[in-house]
């Protein structure tokens, strides 16, 4: 951030311009990443923000948006494996109340990414650099947005079956 701030956007082709974009959607995904692994983080939140008001709605929104072929490409990129997937659920019942725990903690990382990203971005517009701005924004929609509305349509679809949250 510091180099960017010391520098002129002008001074960057479209390369390095994508590389710090890149580089600075990752890190700051991954700081609040590291924080959900080490705390409950998702308590942070009120109890009301994890209510779905209008699930009808939210499933809709992720139908356009293809939040299913973001799905599909998790599966096959990383949680593919039962051994990934037996992590977040067991297949159990039981193990469903951890899978919402799990949800809200990867939900919670996720929002406060995007809107640390979000901040960054405005911070950089005024200073010119609006080619980072629009690739971060890419990059946050697709690295942030989509898990959130991921985790919401999961407890769309637990919520189908279990009664309390």
């Amino acid at each position: 951030m510091r180099i960017l701030i010391s520098t002129e956007p002008k001074e960057y082709g479209f390369g390095l311009t994508f590389f710090f974009a890149f580089l600075l959607t990752l890190y700051i995904t991954g700081i609040f990443a590291f924080l959900g692994f080490a705390y409950p983080t998702n308590k942070v939140l009120p109890k009301s923000y994890y209510k779905l008001k209008n699930p009808k709605i939210l499933v809709k929104i992720s139908r356009i948006l293809g939040v299913k072929y973001f799905q599909m490409l998790l599966m096959l990129a990383f949680w593919g494996t039962k051994k990934n997937r037996k992590k977040y659920f067991n297949g159990t019942k039981s193990g469903l109340k951890n899978f919402i725990f799990q949800t809200k903690q990867s939900e919670f990382g996720h929002f406060a990414a995007l809107i640390g990203i979000s901040i960054l971005s405005i911070i950089l517009i005024p200073r010119g650099y609006y080619s980072l701005v629009i690739i971060m924004t890419i990059i946050n929609i697709i690295g942030n947005l989509y898990p959130i509305l991921l985790q919401r349509l999961h407890r769309v679809r637990i919520s189908k079956i279990m009664v309390d949250e």
